[in-house]
């Protein structure tokens, strides 16, 4: 290559970099700049629908679809600068087949999804709720996925065109909620005696509700023990507080009033053939 061709080639170069460089320089540039942009700017209509609107699943979908949508103009914004048509980058991703159109479908999928939870309001951020093998607080609804915050502080993402197609359970929906007990008493116990301690003792909890008035009655005559039912409301942000306190009172007055709490054990007789 002698020295001509070799100065034709750095001056192209010098070219490209000059006519290219400046732009992708200035397309990084405005990515940048506008992505801090988006955030202030969700960030002011987050505070501006918190004012505005009662519903808090509504108002963390619709920041998740202003930013989405404010995020997506941008994209489009700096492939224009950079001098990519906008057709061509169609034409793009019509070439990449079946797994965009798929991916499509699933995206499509989610944000119906969440548009069914915010019209029929199955549960609303606050909520506790059991969907898909997952249990935990609603933290957020966003347009493409609902975000669970488990009691041990753990994140659950999951999509909304699943969350709604699935049977789900909304343990908040209600104002009360029955908790269930079954505490087994030795067949040698005097049922009424016990029955009398646990009527005492929910009694005794302020958190349990008279209407519905509580129940006791005999479910099973066990192998090693008498089960009795005990059925008490409360109101549903009481429940685990009555089921742990409960539990723990009922252990404490049957072995004070010498009620026994037997535990499953095998009788055996041997006998001895002359």
């Amino acid at each position: 290559m002698n020295s001509e061709n070799f100065q034709k080639i750095i001056d192209k170069l010098q070219e490209y970099a000059s006519l290219y460089g400046l732009k992708l320089i200035g397309a990084i540039v405005v990515l940048i700049l506008g992505l801090w942009v988006i955030k202030v700017l969700v960030r002011i209509v987050t505070k501006g629908l918190d004012k505005r609107l009662s519903d808090p699943s509504l108002s963390s979908f619709l920041r998740s679809f202003i930013s989405i949508l404010l995020k997506v103009l941008l994209v489009i914004s700096v492939m224009s600068m950079l001098g990519i048509q906008m057709t061509s980058f169609i034409a793009i991703l019509g070439a990449a087949g079946l797994a965009v159109g798929l991916a499509l479908s699933g995206m499509l999928q989610n944000f119906a999804g969440g548009v069914v939870v915010l019209i029929f309001k199955p549960f609303k951020v606050g909520d506790y709720i059991q969907a898909l093998g997952h249990a935990g607080s609603v933290k957020e609804i966003q347009i493409f996925n609902t975000i669970l915050n488990t009691p041990d502080n753990q994140i659950i993402i999951i999509p909304n065109g699943k969350i709604y197609s699935e049977s789900i359970i909304n343990y908040s929906r209600e104002p009360q909620r029955r908790v269930d007990f079954t505490f087994g008493i030795g067949y040698n116990s005097n049922i009424e005696k016990a029955r009398s301690v646990l009527k005492a003792i929910i009694h005794a909890d302020e958190r349990i509700l008279k209407d519905p008035e509580p129940f006791i009655g005999l479910i099973e005559l066990a192998d090693s023990s008498v089960n009795l039912a005990v059925r008490v409301w409360v109101n549903s942000a009481d429940y685990w507080g009555v089921f742990f306190s409960m539990n723990e009172a009922v252990f404490i007055e049957f072995n004070k009033e010498g009620i026994s709490i037997p535990y499953p054990q095998m009788d055996v007789h041997i006998t001895q053939n002359n």
